[in-house]
C-alpha cells in the first residue's frame, strides 16, 4: 500500500536515484567523447590503465631505438660510400700500374705514370680520413664503442666490425709513386699491393652493406613492433566514438525524461491539499 505522506516522498526519492544514475552515465560518456579514450586514467579502469602505460613506454623505447639505428645507418652509408671511392681510386691505380710495368715506356712516362699512381694514393688516404659521421670514423679509428648502437627498446644492442682501413689499404699501395717495373708487375698480383688493396676493399664493401641490411632489417621490425603495441593500446583503452555518440543522445534523453519525472513526483504532496479543503 502506497504511503502517503508530505513527510516522506517515495516517488521523488527513487526519480531523483534514477536522475543520479543517469548524470553519472552522462559524465562518463561525455568524458570518453571529450578525450576518446574509453580509459583515460585510472579511476576509469586502473588495472588496464596500468597495462597501457606500460606498452606506451615500450613504444616510446622502441621509437628512441629507431632513432638511434637512424644515426648507425647514417655512419655506415657515409662509410660505404668512403669504400667505394676508395674502390674506384684503386681500379684506377690498376690501370697506372700496368703502365708501369710496362718496360717499353720512357724514364719521363715512368715518371708521370709515378706522380699519377701517387695522386691516387694520396685519394685513397683522403677518402678514409674522411669518413667521418657524427665524430665517428670505423676506418680511421674502429673502437668498439663507436661500433656498438642500441637495437630496440630492452636495451639489446647490435655491434659491427669496423676496419683499419689505412693500415690494411692505403699502407698496402701508399709507395705506388716510387715503384719501379719489378714492383709494378709484383703489385698486380693477386697477393701484390694492387691486388691485396682491391680484395681489402671489396670485402669491407660487402661487410658494410652487410651491416646496413640489418640495421634497415630491425628498424623495420621496431615499426611493425611499435604498430602492433599501437593498436593493442587501442582496443585496450581507446573508446568506441560512434556507440558512445549513440549513448550520448539516449543519456540527454533519459535525463529530460528524469527531470521531468522528479518534478512530477515532487508535485505529488499537493494532490494531499485538496483532502484538506
Amino acid at each position: 500500500m502506497p504511503l502517503n505522506s508530505v513527510i516522506t516522498n517515495i516517488g521523488a526519492q527513487v526519480a531523483l536515484a534514477s536522475f543520479n544514475r543517469t548524470v553519472e552515465d552522462l559524465t562518463v560518456t561525455q568524458k570518453r567523447i571529450s578525450t576518446g579514450y574509453r580509459v583515460a586514467d585510472a579511476t576509469d579502469d586502473g588495472a588496464a590503465f596500468a597495462v597501457a602505460e606500460r606498452i606506451r613506454g615500450e613504444v616510446a623505447a622502441n621509437t628512441s631505438a629507431n632513432e638511434q639505428l637512424g644515426g648507425a645507418k647514417g655512419l655506415l652509408d657515409v662509410t660505404s660510400a668512403s669504400l667505394q671511392n676508395v674502390s674506384n681510386a684503386l681500379q684506377e691505380l690498376q690501370a697506372v700500374t700496368v703502365k708501369l710495368a710496362d718496360g717499353t715506356i720512357t724514364a719521363e712516362q715512368r715518371t708521370q705514370y709515378q706522380a699519377k699512381a701517387g695522386e691516387l694514393t694520396k685519394n685513397v688516404q683522403s677518402f678514409i680520413n674522411d669518413a667521418n659521421y657524427n665524430g665517428n670514423n670505423v676506418l680511421k679509428d674502429p673502437t668498439t664503442l663507436a661500433n656498438k648502437v642500441v637495437r630496440n627498446g630492452a636495451g639489446d644492442t647490435y655491434t659491427f666490425s669496423g676496419y683499419k682501413a689505412l693500415t690494411n689499404i692505403f699502407n698496402t699501395v701508399s709507395a705506388a709513386n716510387t715503384w719501379t717495373r719489378g714492383d709494378a708487375s709484383s703489385a698486380l698480383t693477386k697477393t701484390g699491393a694492387v691486388g691485396k688493396a682491391i680484395t681489402n676493399t671489396l670485402t669491407q664493401l660487402n661487410n658494410f652493406g652487410s651491416y646496413s641490411n640489418f640495421v634497415d632489417a630491425q628498424v623495420n621490425y621496431n615499426k611493425a613492433k611499435i604498430d602492433a603495441q599501437q593498436t593493442g593500446i587501442g582496443a585496450l583503452i581507446d573508446a568506441d566514438l560512434a556507440k558512445e555518440s549513440a549513448k550520448l543522445q539516449s543519456l540527454q534523453i533519459r535525463q529530460q525524461l528524469g527531470t521531468q519525472a522528479l518534478s512530477i513526483a515532487n508535485q505529488a504532496p499537493q494532490t494531499l491539499l485538496s483532502l484538506f479543503r
